[in-house]
């Protein structure tokens, strides 16, 4: 089935293929634009930080020799980036003469990308920094206290990052997350105007490749890097700091566990990242073509 969709593509059409991480997202957008144009672009929201190259599994030199490679590792690690900030970045791209391959594993890029997304204003640095301390001392639980019932109803209340953040919207505009929602403009590539396929695959099968690419990543350097974050001022509040493994890694250097146990539980990070993947794209990517891996 992927060689047929393969062969099926327009040539002229964006290109978005989305997937569980270690699912082979990477290799598939190379391989299409090495067949037919065109530029890789990422929708995965760490790769964009250039802190992470090897732990977020970020396309190395060789992949970007072959084909141009646009919006990864470009934003400092301690800088804030967000779907609206991808939004903007991509605009520009889309209205470019090269034909895009967006691809990645962050299920709300892609669906503000094709759904559009609510124009709410930034959150002020005094309000981030009242939640952040607040999730720190009590949990989200603290702040979903506070949120109006129909943004409470709408998001993901087992996610903290989803919690903080409608708890945030609400202290800044007055205004609940989902009535934000429900004033979003039109996508800036609604989905019929693209070529979208999903990646899926058997929990088994995944759950193998996460263990080898996660052994890979650490042969190629992936604890080295991990240090060199440490050395450069490290903290556990950056938006790069949510790096699948990082807190792992990061913390057998500080003397928390021994190497073995960080990589162990890295392993188990990943594989929890990914079922939570598979269940943001089930929901929410219905109308993509579907292939089944491997």
């Amino acid at each position: 089935m992927r060689d047929g969709w393969l062969k099926s593509l327009d040539a002229e059409r964006p290109v978005l293929i989305a997937g569980p991480t270690a699912s082979g997202k990477s290799a598939l957008a190379l391989e299409v634009v090495s067949r037919q144009g065109g530029v890789v672009v990422n929708a995965d929201a760490l790769q964009v930080f250039e802190n992470w190259r090897i732990l977020t599994a970020r396309p190395g030199r060789d992949e970007e020799s072959v084909a141009p490679h646009l919006l990864y590792g470009h934003i400092a690690g301690d800088a804030e980036y967000s779907v609206g900030h991808w939004l903007r970045e991509l605009q520009a791209i889309l209205q470019g003469e090269a034909r895009p391959v967006i691809v990645g594993g962050t299920g709300l890029y892609f669906t503000a990308l094709t759904s559009g997304l609510a124009l709410i204003p930034p959150t002020p640095p005094d309000i981030r920094a009242r939640a952040t301390a607040i999730v720190q001392q009590d949990g989200a639980k603290a702040l979903l206290a506070d949120l109006d019932a129909a943004s409470a109803q709408r998001i993901d209340t087992r996610n903290p990052m989803r919690v903080q953040r409608a708890w945030e919207v609400l202290q800044t505009t007055g205004r609940g997350i989902a009535a934000w929602h429900d004033d979003t403009p039109p996508p800036l590539l609604p989905i019929e105007k693209a070529q979208p396929v999903l990646l899926d695959a058997d929990r088994d099968w995944l759950g193998d490749r996460i263990d080898r690419r996660f052994d890979a990543m650490m042969a190629d350097g992936a604890l080295d890097e991990a240090q060199r974050n440490l050395d450069s001022g490290f903290d556990s509040s950056w938006p790069s700091a949510k790096a699948i493994g990082a807190p792992e890694l990061i913390g057998y250097l500080k003397g928390d566990r021994c190497l073995k146990a960080a990589v162990a539980d890295g392993k188990i990070a990943t594989r929890q990242f990914a079922k939570r993947q598979r269940t943001w794209f089930r929901s929410k990517m219905t109308q993509w073509t579907t292939v089944v891996l491997p």
